[in-house]
């Protein structure tokens, strides 16, 4: 019994020992935090760039305010009563529900995450490279496993090379000479810089903010507002908010649905502060010195909506590549865009390197506006689902209704040029159901020359009618002009096809069964050879033999059919006529040839392997017809042609 109590005593002592030690352990390290945490050299630290994003970090911020996204504070244009309290650095959240086992919210419901509202009253500890170092490891185990694609597959670039490159790399100084001299006022409008983004690569997305904060001056930047549109991946989740959370005047906006480019920058335009909005894509580098020039602009004439150059990043190497100015926005009659040399204009005018030029439409890669000028000229269409040609349908928007669009060539910023979208696109009949909202509301009866080359937008409107009563009601309350005026005013360089029965279409050979076809290596009329291959039947291939005995090809009918020898190639259209014999073509009904008036030789598709030494570096691979070619006129059905209109759209 004795040796019993005795045994139990000492197991007592030890227990207590044990206890002590561990309370002393604790006390300690509490100490050691408080410590580090006032200590200068930390108060003040920058976050750190991690290399990958962070599993977990402690410290985030956990009190939750709910808000009726119903509510009417949250349109657009109306003042923001309930959250004025909220300041710069408190994060604003859209509930998502994916993932949890909690019962449904309302719908539509909106938190709040106020740092420094926790448990610990103290403002969260900065990010130092210590807590980086401890969980990057963890992160990087998780990135390797998510999904499993490759760095490429994943985000459409290389990952690898972009998360060994620095979140505060300095691009190369590419401004003309003449814009450093440039002087900028003092009392430029503060701006609001917009990011929506999906999951995007954390490297990608931080140096984008990071380049914002360290070109843009402090006096003339109010915000940085990162808008999340629905992301799924991890790292975009706490860790960001968390990362976010230490950046001055940096806020988070998340939405409870996928929203796409159009809704996701309208409900970052409703929370920004700043009186110009500069809607930014969330992986472009800015130059130094690229916000002053768009901000002068803007404050010098409010309906105006201004773009810098778009210099490019390349998906591979992440090298930054200068675009070549004068460059302006344009699209074609399939409603899709691209950039475009402009050189005739430095012909014309020698000081156009420095001067901004007006352009008929603006990418959406960055574009900044004027806060009040975006909300009453209509914000983003709210019918364009997802991304896809939000900025066409703004752009002539804008100018039929009053206001003028402009690129400003000593603003600079890059864009990472994607191998591939790393998320869903919209299917190819959502993409046409946007461009069918252009064309009804804006394009009048020049949406005929649409439904033409574009057979897929076509039936698909033969069979729902798109809902623009309320785009219509704008149109018409802005007192906006028709496209037949934009078209003469601001982009006369479009050619207006006149698409005559029997003379414009599909050209269809019929020997072969193929059509006439060209694909580009690039967007833009750079022309090139022509081959035969099968019909798509989507009007891509259409063609158009005007009253000029020109044979244009192409949705935009800015490449003209010529010869180089024997072969059929596509040259740039004169831009005034009349025009050259070369040029010039002859289509005889009955016998079906189409006959070169310079040379009086007709169109044959050639057998295969039947090419001239001088030009089989010229076919394309995707062709398995054969090349285009002049040959002496006989009556074999390789030189037998009809135009074959797929559509015949009403509302002419």
């Amino acid at each position: 019994m004795r040796v019993w109590v005795r045994v139990t005593a000492i197991r007592r002592k030890t227990l207590c020992l044990w206890l002590l030690l561990l309370g002393f352990t604790l006390v300690t390290l509490a100490l050691s935090d408080l410590f580090n945490n006032r200590r200068p050299e930390h108060s003040h630290q920058k976050p750190g760039p991690p290399r990958r994003p962070l599993q977990r970090i402690p410290n985030a911020p956990d009190l939750e305010v709910i808000v009726d996204s119903r509510d009417p504070a949250l349109e657009l244009g109306v003042d923001l009563a309930p959250l004025k309290s909220l300041q710069e650095d408190q994060l604003l959240f859209v509930l998502s529900t994916q993932g949890t086992n909690n019962l449904p919210r309302k719908k539509g419901s909106y938190k709040v995450l106020l740092p420094g509202a926790n448990k610990d009253s103290r403002a969260p500890a900065p990010l130092t490279h210590d807590k980086v170092e401890k969980v990057a490891q963890l992160q990087l185990e998780a990135m390797e496993g998510d999904v499993g694609f490759s760095a490429v597959h994943k985000y459409g670039f290389n990952e690898v090379v972009s998360e060994r490159i620095s979140l505060h790399r300095r691009l190369p100084e590419a401004r003309h000479p003449g814009c450093l001299g440039e002087q900028y006022s003092e009392s430029l409008p503060s701006a609001s810089v917009v990011i929506c983004f999906h999951d995007e690569a954390w490297s990608t997305l931080l140096r984008t903010v990071h380049s914002v904060l360290d070109t843009a001056p402090k006096q003339h930047l109010q915000e940085v507002l990162l808008v999340d549109d629905l992301s799924q991946h991890g790292h975009m989740k706490s860790v960001l908010s968390e990362y976010v959370s230490h950046l001055e005047g940096v806020r988070l906006i998340r939405s409870n649905k996928r929203l796409g480019v159009g809704g996701c920058r309208t409900l970052g335009a409703a929370r920004a502060a700043g009186e110009v909005l500069v809607f930014m894509d969330s992986h472009c580098e800015c130059q130094k010195g690229w916000l002053e020039p768009l901000l002068e602009r803007v404050a010098q004439d409010r309906t105006r909506v201004v773009s810098p150059i778009m210099d490019v990043i390349d998906w591979q190497t992440f090298q930054y590549n200068a675009t070549q100015w004068p460059a302006r926005g344009v699209f074609d009659w399939r409603l899709d865009f691209y950039w475009e040399s402009y050189p005739q204009l430095q012909d014309k005018d020698p000081d156009s390197a420095v001067r901004p030029v007006q352009s008929p439409v603006l990418g959406g890669g960055v574009v900044a506006v004027d806060r009040h000028f975006f909300q009453s000229v209509g914000a983003y269409d709210p019918g364009m689902l997802l991304w896809a040609v939000e900025q066409i349908e703004l752009s002539i928007r804008v100018w039929s209704c009053g206001g003028t669009m402009e690129v400003v060539p000593c603003s600079r910023v890059a864009h990472l040029d994607r191998q591939h979208l790393p998320y869903s696109f919209p299917d190819q009949e959502q993409l046409q159901r946007n461009k069918i909202r252009i064309a009804d509301t804006w394009m009048d009866a020049y949406r005929k020359i649409f439904y033409r080359r574009d057979t897929l937008a076509h039936f698909i409107r033969q069979s729902e009618s798109p809902n623009i009563t309320e785009r219509l009601r704008l149109k018409k309350s802005l007192g906006c002009r028709d496209f037949h005026w934009y078209l003469t005013t601001v982009y006369p360089q479009l050619y207006v096809p006149q698409d005559r029965p029997t003379l414009s279409g599909e050209l269809y050979n019929v020997g072969t069964g193929s059509c006439a076809d060209y694909y580009p290596r690039r967007p833009g009329p750079q022309g090139g050879s022509m081959n035969a291959a099968p019909c798509s039947g989507t009007g891509s291939q259409h063609c158009d033999l005007n009253s000029e005995f020109e044979v244009r090809w192409g949705p935009m009918g800015a490449l003209c059919m010529d010869a180089s020898g024997e072969r059929v190639i596509l040259s740039p259209c004169p831009a005034h006529r009349p025009t050259t014999s070369r040029l010039q073509w002859k289509f005889i009904k009955l016998s079906g040839q189409l006959v070169h008036q310079q040379s009086q030789l007709c169109l044959e598709v050639a057998k295969e392997g039947s090419l001239t030494q001088s030009s089989p570096r010229d076919v394309n691979t995707h062709t398995k017809t054969g090349a285009l070619l002049l040959r002496p006129c006989t009556h074999h059905p390789r030189q037998q042609w009809h135009f074959e209109q797929l559509v015949a759209p009403k509302g002419a």
